[in-house]
């Protein structure tokens, strides 16, 4: 099962890369959309 994982990240890490890069995009816009005013 190790190998089988150790081989699928080798395969995929330029995606995965994309991924993560996606992902902390998004976590960002998140943060910045909750410090906002609210338009009340």
């Amino acid at each position: 099962m190790l190998t089988d994982l150790r081989q699928t990240l080798r395969r995929c890490r330029a995606t995965m890369l994309e991924d993560a890069a996606g992902a902390a995009v998004l976590m960002i816009a998140l943060v910045a959309a909750l410090h906002l005013p609210s338009p009340v």
